[in-house]
């Protein structure tokens, strides 16, 4: 690509990068740290509404999660691309607590065997991919986290559906309106970022998760605060 080329592309994406003068150069340093700066605004803007709109729904799935573990059950995650992505990193945190005082707690990211996956893709489809997973290490104690931006996948939606059929509890992170997974009412609290933008969807569903993992673990310790006071009141 030519150099004029290049900032005409540049001038379509950041027009504040364009100069009034064509002739005189454009300090380009300057209109980049802009740019920096409007997103940043632009995430902690999203963040900052969904927290305060959503803070009730987030200490809701922090129960059901802390339910399940309290019951034997585990965690089960599913995302597709960069939501596989936050699928993982959830079912992580709760595997490796990097938190001293925090234990181990077992979870498992669906979407993490590639064997398998192509193996269903090829076989039955790609919606089936999760299903079958869930047809072999779902029970009814488990709670279901997914993760879609637009709430529209395929094989989460199936997912939650057959999730919801084994009796698990069922938790979304998604974006835009929703999508299927909220106007289907396929879980049991689905948490929206209401933006268009993919990368502040995922930018608060990180934030999110970090502190669904922290309440999970502030519920499970209260619950076994309790349990020990009842135990020495015996």
């Amino acid at each position: 690509m030519s150099q004029t080329d290049n900032d005409a592309l540049l001038n379509a994406l950041y027009p504040f990068m364009a100069s009034d003068t064509p002739a005189k150069p454009v300090d380009k340093t300057a209109a980049l740290q802009e740019a920096v700066a409007q997103k940043v605004s632009q995430s902690q803007a999203v963040k900052t509404r969904f927290f305060a709109d959503n803070s009730d729904k987030l200490i809701a799935i922090a129960k059901l999660i802390a339910t399940s573990y309290q019951q034997g059950g585990r965690l089960l995650t599913a995302g597709n691309g960069g939501s596989a992505c936050d699928a993982g990193h959830l079912a992580l945190e709760f595997m490796h607590p990097v938190t001293a005082g925090r234990p181990a707690l077992p979870a498992i990211n669906l979407s993490q065997d590639n064997g398998l996956m192509s193996a269903v893709a090829n076989d039955v489809g790609f919606e089936h991919v999760l299903v079958r997973q869930l047809l072999a290490l779902g029970s009814s104690k488990d709670t279901l986290v997914v993760f879609s931006t637009s709430g529209n996948s395929s094989n989460i939606s199936a997912a939650c559906r057959k999730a919801k059929a084994l009796g698990m509890s069922v938790a979304a992170f998604s974006g835009m309106d929703g999508g299927e997974l909220k106007a289907q009412t396929l879980t049991d609290q689905c948490l929206v970022v209401e933006t268009d933008s993919v990368h502040r969807i995922q930018e608060c569903h990180l934030v999110a998760y970090h502190v669904l993992w922290d309440l999970v673990h502030t519920l499970l310790a209260e619950s076994r605060g309790s349990m020990a006071s009842a135990n020495t009141s015996q």
